[in-house]
Formats: structure tokens, sequence, C-alpha cells
């Protein structure tokens, strides 16, 4: 009963920890009857040609603690795992997307960090995304799981898969030393910061990089943003151009993400969905990164800050540069239009 022990570790860890209010479009479904669930998904594999939309329909609209029971009542049922009969009934994007949604957050997030780092070259967008955008409980979480998933420890990978400035600041946000945010406001440490920043960036020549590590990966998000606002009085670009002139490469990336991610993460989500989709050939991996990783935490709020910036839904959109069973499968992890 291995399955059962990792998903009650699973559950208790998930229930601890981060604070951050959810908005997710994926939530357990009422009347929920995972006997019935696994059920359709065995009829559904083993109907001729598969019959993709049932599978869809179930696994998109249950939560994750939701998806395991049906995979526990699959394998009593059929006497074999579900995960691998999914997978040798789906291809494509849509196994992909189906095959994602049954890990947890945490658990896909391992994932897909270790499938940047393996193999010739580091997808740094992929890394970047991951680390810069997470908060510090979900990234312990994501510590955790990765070294019980791969057996190593997250630290290592990325100071083995990266070098410099940019090895240093993802290493500093791994280590999770970001601090809890404070009821008390502290405006003369917000002034410090925002000098700070300015003094090792724009005032000198060259940029005291260590400096803005620190300060950004140590600080909590509601002090940062104070910095941010107070920076602009010494600076006369925000801080956000103030990088674009200081750094350059995956640094410059990693501390703009960082920074978007403080000011509005939703929006940075919003973004990012909208450059994958406007690319030549929608670049569907990250596309579905976002929509699986994002759809049981915030995704609800991204979808409206989509709206609001672009002027267009997300469902819209989604329908517009996708097709077939990866069409269906985001759209029903978008769960309506606005």
């Amino acid at each position: 009963m291995s399955l059962v022990s990792e998903f009650l570790g699973q559950l208790t860890i998930n229930l601890s920890g981060d604070s951050e209010p959810k908005f997710p479009t994926v939530v357990p479904f009422e009347n929920f009857d995972p006997e019935k669930d696994a059920a359709r998904i065995e009829t559904a594999i083993k109907t001729k040609g598969v019959d993709e939309q049932t599978i869809i329909e179930i696994l998109t609209k249950r939560s994750y603690s939701q998806r395991r029971e049906i995979a526990f009542a699959y394998e009593r049922r059929a006497k074999k795992d579900m995960i691998n009969a999914l997978k040798g009934a789906l291809s494509g994007s849509l196994e992909t997307v189906i095959l994602g949604l049954m890990k947890s957050t945490a658990q896909y997030d391992a994932s897909e960090i270790k499938a940047s780092m393996k193999g010739l070259g580091t997808d740094e967008e992929t890394l970047i995304e991951i680390v810069c955008s997470r908060s510090n409980a979900e990234l312990m979480e994501i510590k955790r799981v990765y070294k019980e998933l791969f057996k190593k420890d997250l630290e290592k990978d990325v100071a083995g898969d990266t070098s410099g400035n940019f090895a240093k600041l993802l290493l500093a946000l791994v280590q999770t030393k970001r601090a809890e945010p404070s009821s008390v406001v502290d405006y003369e440490k917000i002034d410090e910061d925002a000098r700070a920043l300015f003094e090792a960036g724009l005032k000198i020549k060259g940029t005291d990089v260590a400096t803005w590590i620190s300060i950004m990966t140590e600080r909590s998000i509601p002090h940062l943003q104070k910095v941010f606002d107070r920076y602009k009085s010494y600076s006369p670009y925000d801080m956000q151009e103030s990088i674009r002139k200081e750094v350059k490469g995956d640094l410059e990336t990693s501390f703009l993400t960082l920074v978007q991610c403080f000011e509005n993460k939703q929006l940075y989500f919003a973004n990012r969905l909208n450059d994958a989709m406007k690319s030549k050939g929608a670049k569907e991996k990250v596309l579905t990164r976002i929509m699986v990783s994002r759809c049981e935490v915030d995704l609800m709020k991204i979808r409206s800050e989509f709206k609001k910036q672009f002027g267009k839904s997300l469902h819209q959109t989604i329908t517009e540069h996708t097709k077939g069973d990866y069409q269906k499968v985001l759209l029903s992890l978008c769960a309506g239009d606005d």
C-alpha cells in the first residue's frame, strides 16, 4: 500500500505552511464517487479508439486528492496502475497534461525542474519561472518532494547546472531564507533597503549583484513592495527598468521575474500565457506547465488578470491558438469564459 502512504504523506504536508490565498479553477468535486469515476475511466481506456472526452471530463474536474482516490479505486478494479494505463491510452499534448494532473503541484514542479536540468544544456526559462515565482512554503515543499522523487538535493543539482551570479540568485531562493511578513512596518529598513538597491546598481559603475540578491531573496514580499515604491525616490527609473539597465541574460530574466511576481504574480503568469500563445506555433510547453501547475492554486485570478491586461478572455485565446483534445483539456482546466 505504498501508494496510499505516499498519498497520505502528501495530504498532511499540503495542509500546512502556505498562507497565500488560493484562487483555483479546479476544486473538489461534490458528490464525489471514486469507484464510479474509476469504472468510467476504465471503460474509456478500453473503448476502441479511446474515449478521451470522458477522461478529460473526469480528471480536470476533480482535485488532486480526488484524482489519487480514483487511481486507488482503478488499481483495485483493474489490478493495474492507472497512470500506466493512461500512458498507454493517450499520446501527445493531451497525455502530457493528464499525466501532469496525476502529480501534486509540488511533485509536478519538482519534475519540471528536474527535466529542465536533464542532459546537455539547461532549460533556464523553466528553471527561472518556477524557482522565482514560488513562495517560501512552496519551495520548501518542492525541495522535500524533489529529494523523495530523485534521491538528490535540489540545491546541489541547481549548483551543478548553473553558474555565476545566476546560480547564486537561484541558490539563495532555493535556500528559502525569506522573512515572513510582519504586521509591523519598518519604514527605516524600507528606506535603507531602497537606498542600498540604488547604491548597488545605478549609482556605481557595474553592479553589486550580491546586495541585490540578499535583499530580494531575504526580505518579506510586503516589505519589498514598499521598498520598490521607495526606490523611485532615489532612482530616475523604477526597479524593473533599473534591472534592464544593470544586468543581462538569465540574471536579468530572473530578477525581472522576481520583481514582477512581488508586484503581481498572477499578472506575471497572464503575460507568460499570452507570450506562449502569441509565439509562432504556440509554446505548448509553457502553456501546459502554467495551466497544470496553477489550476489548483490561482488560475482563476490569472484568468481575470489576463482579461484585464489583454481585453480578451484566456478561454477565447486558448480557443484561437490550440486545437483538438489539447484545446479541450486546457479549456476544461480554464473552467469558463470571462
